[in-house]
């Protein structure tokens, strides 16, 4: 089955599903999963997807960080074939974007922050049931030209006259990571655009529309040769924990809490770690 990207409101209580892109091969996880692992027990809630056998079923609808959108799509997959009869469908956008939609109403399981800020505007709301989980870090870094042909070598670097630099917008994540790093090396950066996400900051690279953006590390390793990382020791100090949290009114709280399950799980881990993110 297909993992889908959806968006959509708490009113029309359905999502809209659009075909997924980006998908990683699950190699050693499938080898290593069985059809009835993680497969959780019913709770007897409106919504839930649990049968009378406690075997999963039905849509998990996942808001997730836009730079996750590689490994969480094949742990998506590999959550589908381990639940067959389940769907995992995907919002993958800037977090604070994501966050918005949440509290204004719009129908999810589970939502994947890149921050802890932007994981409290929903649970400030209310929206979460418990306490949201930190499962991977990431840390920052620069995007350049396949090989790098002007030469940047530091933070400072991109401050140069001339260069065409993309930053992540000051409200999502990465944009506040950024400027963190920049404030605690004394700099001031003028980009030529802000982007609402960290996809959309690295595509303006890839595109030659940017000499240079700062990305995270997994977005340069998720875009191959492509793009060039330069690391910077300034990225040390904006480290962005990525929390997880089950939604208070999902449609799908047994599907949602067997998906966050394998997230957390060795499997899922090792997904998140092989794309780049750090362990908590």
């Amino acid at each position: 089955m297909t993992t889908r990207s959806v968006r959509g409101t708490r009113r029309a209580r359905r999502a809209l599903r659009v075909a997924g892109t980006g998908a990683a091969a699950l190699l050693a996880l499938s080898a290593c999963s069985s059809p009835d692992a993680d497969s959780g027990s019913g709770t007897g809630d409106a919504g839930s997807s649990a049968s009378s056998s406690g075997k999963l079923s039905g849509t998990v609808t996942v808001f997730a960080a836009a730079s996750l959108k590689e490994s969480f799509t094949a742990l998506g997959k590999e959550f589908e074939e381990r639940h067959p009869g389940t769907e995992v469908a995907f919002n993958f956008s800037g977090s604070d974007t994501l966050a918005a939609s949440i509290t204004s109403g719009a129908p999810a399981d589970v939502f994947a922050a890149a921050s802890g800020k932007t994981m409290k505007i929903v649970t400030d709301a209310g929206d979460t049931a418990g306490t949201p989980a930190t499962f991977v870090r990431n840390q920052l870094e620069i995007a350049t030209l396949p090989g790098n042909p002007d030469r940047i070598s530091s933070l400072k670097d991109l401050t140069r006259s001339g260069l065409k630099v993309v930053l992540c917008d000051k409200t999502v994540p990465c944009g506040a990571a950024a400027q963190k790093a920049l404030q605690s090396s004394g700099l001031k950066l003028t980009p030529v655009s802000y982007e609402q996400d960290v996809k959309s900051a690295l595509t303006k690279v890839e595109l030659k529309e940017a000499d240079a953006a700062v990305v995270y590390q997994t977005d340069v390793r998720a875009a191959g040769d492509k793009v060039e990382g330069v690391d910077f020791p300034e990225a040390a100090e904006a480290v962005n924990d990525y929390p997880i949290a089950l939604l208070r009114d999902a449609p799908n709280a047994d599907g949602a809490k067997a998906f966050i399950d394998l997230v957390k799980s060795a499997e899922g881990q090792k997904v998140l770690t092989e794309a780049g993110f750090r362990k908590p």
